[in-house]
């Protein structure tokens, strides 16, 4: 799989609309070892035209990436010598050392799917996260595959935050590790991440969720935008891990940007999907919703960048940046990184 290509520029002002030029970091079949070089156009922001005050933020994500920590074996299946957690992070370390404003981030189902998991019960994943240095996560619905307190149990290897929203931790063993929304301070601009799980039923037995209560995902969504608002954040982040679309009403990610305004960024989760660019949604007030997933196993690894103007834009007083620019990229994580 060669390093995916997709570009998206959304821009809002504070009067209206503002279209910005298309750009893409990177060009289609390049080595992810000349990054620094074929990224250095958005590195510039020449083509965001930002202002003295602007800030430009990169958040890196994943998702699903489900205890793949060596690269796919090359025994001819489609996935060979895809992923690896090595490889991960030395794409990280190379996107960090150009950007300031960096934050990795991490959509669920971090557990299962090879014998790393079997063997460790999720050790070698949240010590690997760390050495990445990943800022916030969410609880997909395979984290809870040794139950509540196999979870709890590894929780202090992780030096990263966890968030789920809809997810009642009250009494339970992850009640001092899990909370509905942490707010990171990044360039100056507070950005919120709040974190979505999907339901039980059918999908983790109850007695691995014990104490572990779920609810509805689109109501604890609204009141985690309204809190993080009220706290001055320019940026709302929702980590889900309910799927991107299913027919009928049931939760998803394309239904949780139409149906909640105020998410800046939806990174989805579960249903595994590759998608080459992220889907835009434009709320009643101007402002945009992105919604993106990055497939699963770590075979990609998403970017979304965003540049922060000043200019209000949310019911915070003290809030001086809001979304001005919006641009995307994926990088496959292959061989080029060895």
């Amino acid at each position: 799989m060669r390093r995916r290509r997709f570009l998206k520029m959304v821009g809002t002002g504070a009067a209206g609309s503002l279209f910005l030029p298309e750009w893409a970091l990177g060009s289609e079949g390049g080595s992810i070892r000349d990054l620094g070089r074929e990224a250095a156009p958005a590195g510039s922001l020449s083509h965001f035209h930002p202002g003295p005050e602007d800030v430009h933020l990169v958040i890196l994500h994943t998702n699903d990436t489900h205890s793949r920590m060596d690269p796919f074996p090359m025994d001819g299946g489609p996935f060979q010598g895809l992923g690896g957690a090595a490889r991960r992070a030395s794409l990280i370390r190379r996107v960090r050392a150009e950007h300031p404003n960096v934050l990795l981030l991490d959509s669920g189902d971090i557990f299962q799917g090879t014998p790393y998991f079997n063997f460790f019960k999720g050790e070698i994943e949240f010590e690997a996260m760390s050495a990445m240095a990943y800022d916030v996560a969410t609880i997909g619905n395979h984290d809870f595959d040794n139950g509540v307190p196999g979870l709890a149990e590894m929780m202090p290897l992780a030096t990263f935050d966890f968030v789920s929203a809809n997810y009642d931790v009250a009494g339970s063993p992850l009640e001092s590790r899990v909370r509905p929304w942490v707010i990171k301070e990044v360039g100056g601009v507070r950005v919120g991440v709040f974190g979505l799980g999907i339901a039980f039923d059918g999908l983790v037995l109850e007695r691995l969720h014990e104490g572990v209560r779920y609810s509805d995902p689109f109501a604890a969504a609204r009141r985690s935008v309204a809190e993080l608002r009220a706290e001055g954040c320019a940026l709302i982040v929702c980590l889900s891990h309910l799927g991107y679309r299913y027919w009928g009403e049931v939760p998803s990610d394309t239904l949780l940007a139409q149906e909640v305004a105020g998410i800046d960024l939806i990174l989805g989760g579960h249903t595994h999907t590759f998608m080459d660019e992220p889907d835009v949604y434009t709320q009643p007030d101007g402002r945009h919703t992105l919604v993106n997933q990055v497939g699963w196993a770590g075979m990609r690894l998403g970017r979304v960048d965003v540049l922060m103007g000043p200019g209000g834009g949310t019911t915070a007083p003290a809030n001086l940046y809001h979304p001005r620019g919006w641009a995307s990229a994926g990088y496959s994580v292959d061989n080029s990184l060895d």
